[in-house]
């Protein structure tokens, strides 16, 4: 439950679609369109008017006989300055221009303003489909265009760019809703103009504007707003305006604009900064071809499907580091791939928010497991710490599905090793308890190092007594060879301690243990506040008994029958009914 809230949260975060994610998809968007090689263009020619020429003509607006100059010697212009009003140098000087644009097909610059005015433009158009106009970017009215200019060019286009939410100039609309009418882009009507055609096509869904065309000339996929991304890496030929008017490049096109600098600041665009005149010649060049990338109507529902497969994927394969990150190196390469090949049909599909939302998930799951293990491994440790040597702990923590807890049979090897005689002991410490506690805790730690080192979990303390057992959290095939190896050294180790203590003026300290192999339940037992990893069934409790005969039968160490291996010098001591039993069982000790 909790890796599907996750992954609802993760599905939220990408259907909101914050700041952050559109930058990413935008810039996921020039990454692929700047990836594409330099294409030269061989139609349209750029021409600037830089600080040069309009030095030569005393300053800034130029008179409109300039331009009437450039477009004598064009077969197709297109101006993208603005002239609202009349030549403020001499008015005549419009008459002139006019005159040239009836000879020469003219498209000018207009701009959509948010002030409602008369209009002037060309509005025919051929549309298929739904209404176009509730998807196109509207506009209140267009600034006016000089009325003698206005109705001698061949069309007017407007120049409106929407920058994206970054500030930067990535596509531009082909169709504008001015008052309920379509108006094209300078692009677009210099396109339109170029061959003559009287209107140009759209098609629209029910999911948006599909495409525009001018007949003649390839499909203009477009987003559902009618937007096309620019593609950048085009190059035109270029020539200011006073290289121009000496020696012109032939070219079917001819896009003129200001660079002059103070007159006119260029645009952020991808590709860094660009004037009008320039966007437009990209603009051109994508319609002559037909190839601009959009971001089809269907993006949507495809870029939601692609991030639900991959949650689904990685809830799938969450709990397994080994499973998912190669799974999450997979769906993200098979984004990426995706994307790209939806580029070579010129569709852009955004896979910048599902390959962040699956590395989230996939981050926000595996520090959960990390977490989780963490945990785990500190419960075992806290749990097992002071029960098991360090070694079997690291086990546990490893690989904690050999721990079964809660109650399970098993057949263990119990130890029980008490003082013999501890009570003569612990009188002679009546007025010293602290000196009583140091030499028990001496004897135990040395005693209990040895259990531990044999694989053994120490149950219990009890005072003087140790309880420990072999074959439980971790199963042990040879549980009783390992608790007959502990008992011999911690004799052995026993008389070591012994010659320190009888060094030291102490008393020496005399053992029994008693061992048994036999079927018990083993788990946590207690209440549910406190609880502790122990065992219970009569094979416990008859080891007991065993380490209780070792007074009387005058031993170290009591072996039932059921607790005999190989390699061991076994002596017989008895047959016996030991308390609480009633039937009798056959016991032994290691011989010296």
């Amino acid at each position: 439950m909790v890796r599907l809230a996750i992954a609802a949260a993760c599905l939220g975060l990408f259907l909101w679609n914050p700041y952050p994610f559109k930058v990413a998809e935008l810039k996921g968007y020039d990454y692929l369109i700047m990836s594409t090689p330099a294409v030269q263009n061989d139609n349209i020619l750029i021409v600037d008017v830089d600080e040069e020429i309009v030095k030569a003509y005393g300053g800034y607006p130029l008179p409109r006989t300039f331009y009437a100059d450039l477009i004598d010697r064009t077969n197709v212009a297109g101006i993208t300055v603005l002239m609202p009003d009349s030549d403020i140098r001499d008015s005549r000087n419009d008459y002139a221009l006019a005159s040239s644009m009836m000879q020469v097909p003219t498209v000018l610059a207009s701009a959509a303003s948010s002030q409602s005015q008369e209009l002037s433009l060309h509005v025919g158009t051929a549309q298929l489909g739904e209404d176009p106009l509730p998807w196109l970017y509207q506009y209140p009215g267009i600034l006016r265009t000089e009325s003698i200019l206005a109705s001698t060019a061949k069309g007017l286009g407007l120049v409106t760019a929407t920058p994206e939410i970054d500030g930067v100039t990535r596509r531009i609309p082909l169709v504008l809703n001015v008052q309920s009418k379509l108006y094209p882009s300078f692009a677009l009507e210099l396109l339109r103009v170029a061959v003559g055609d009287p209107s140009y096509q759209l098609k629209t869904t029910q999911e948006g504007v599909s495409w525009v065309r001018v007949p003649n000339y390839p499909l203009m996929n477009t987003d559902a707003n009618g937007r096309i991304f620019l593609d950048w890496n085009t190059k035109f030929y270029r020539q200011s305006a006073a290289e121009f008017m000496q020696n012109p490049i032939p070219a079917p096109f001819v896009i003129v604009g200001v660079t002059a600098e103070g007159v006119n600041n260029p645009t952020p665009t991808p590709a860094g900064a660009k004037y009008p005149h320039e966007i437009q010649a990209n603009i051109l060049h994508n319609l002559i071809n037909g190839s601009a990338p959009s971001t089809p109507t269907w993006a949507g529902g495809a870029e939601l499907a692609g991030v639900l497969l991959i949650l689904l994927l990685l809830i799938l394969v969450a709990g397994n580091v080994y499973l998912s990150l190669p799974t999450l190196i997979l769906a993200i390469s098979g984004s990426l791939y995706g994307a790209w090949y939806a580029f070579q049909s010129s569709y852009l599909i955004d896979v910048t928010g599902t390959i962040f939302i699956g590395f989230l998930f996939w981050s926000i799951e595996s520090f959960r497991n990390f977490m989780t293990t963490y945990f785990e491994k500190l419960r075992i440790k806290q749990q097992f710490g002071t029960y098991v040597s360090p070694e079997l702990v690291k086990k546990l923590q490893e690989d904690p599905t050999l721990l079964r807890l809660g109650g399970e049979t098993k057949r263990l090897t119990f130890l029980f090793s008490d003082i013999r005689g501890f009570t003569p002991i612990s009188e002679k410490y009546q007025k010293d308890p602290q000196g009583l506690t140091k030499l028990i805790n001496r004897f135990l730690d040395n005693q209990t190092q040895i259990i531990m080192k044999h694989g053994g979990t120490i149950d219990k303390y009890m005072g003087d007594c140790i309880m420990a057992f072999w074959g439980a959290p971790l199963d042990d095939e040879d549980q009783v060879k390992h608790a007959t190896d502990a008992v011999i050294e911690m004799k052995q180790s026993l008389k070591e301690l012994n010659e320190k203590l009888k060094e030291e003026g102490l008393d020496e300290i005399n053992t029994g243990g008693g061992i048994n192999t036999g079927t018990c339940v083993v788990g946590n037992f207690g209440s549910s506040n406190r609880f502790d990893y122990s065992v219970l069934g009569d094979a416990v409790n008859l080891a007991a008994r065993l380490e209780s005969l070792c007074k009387e039968y005058d031993v170290g160490i009591i072996i039932s029958e059921y607790s005999l291996v190989d390699g061991y010098d076994y002596e017989y001591l008895d047959e016996v009914i030991v308390k609480g039993k009633t039937e009798p069982i056959k016991i032994y000790t290691i011989r010296k």
